[in-house]
């Protein structure tokens, strides 16, 4: 009877619990990654010195972007300089565009909408996988209990019924 409500406590948990689970971490991410979409902002910049030419990878590719150091104002009007990713090759003194956070700290590009999308989808779904693998762990524990628990009682009427057995085998 207890293995039976194990299951279906299991399964109910696996069946809500999951997909709640998925919901509120994929809207939690989402949201997250949306604010931080919208408190970034592109801002010109320009560079103080020329930037290198970026080092062809393993397989001969390039992404066309190095670091180089940047000068750019801030929302406040206090000029800022830092190093910032720009095109392969530029001259000091090129305009260039960053990425500023509401201080006008540098920061990395935001996610794009799709990125987004994706990492909002992989949270969810690694939550509803998690909730599914906690619940059949927590189901494997208690059958082993249960298991465990029925050889004890087999093995005390077996050391009752044994004796009488064997008389018998002879």
């Amino acid at each position: 009877m207890i293995e039976a409500w194990v299951v279906l406590v299991t399964g109910l948990v696996m069946a809500v619990g999951g997909p709640a689970a998925g919901v509120v971490a994929g809207t939690a991410v989402d949201a997250s990654l949306r604010q931080e979409r919208a408190d970034r902002h592109r801002v010109p910049a320009v560079l103080k010195e020329d930037a290198p030419v970026a080092q062809p990878a393993a397989d001969g590719s390039t992404t066309g972007q190095v670091r180089a150091i940047v000068r750019w104002t801030g929302p406040d009007g206090a000029v800022h300089t830092g190093t910032a990713r720009v095109h392969e090759g530029s001259k000091a003194g090129t305009a260039t565009e960053i990425w500023t956070d509401g201080r006008g700290h540098l920061v990395q590009r935001p996610p794009t909408p799709e990125q987004i999308a994706t990492r909002a989808v992989l949270a969810g779904t690694s939550a509803a996988a998690g909730v599914g693998a906690v619940s059949l762990a927590g189901r494997g524990v208690a059958r082993w209990r249960l298991d465990r628990a029925r050889a004890q009682e087999w093995g005390r009427a077996w050391a009752e019924v044994g004796p009488r057995w064997s008389r018998h085998i002879r």
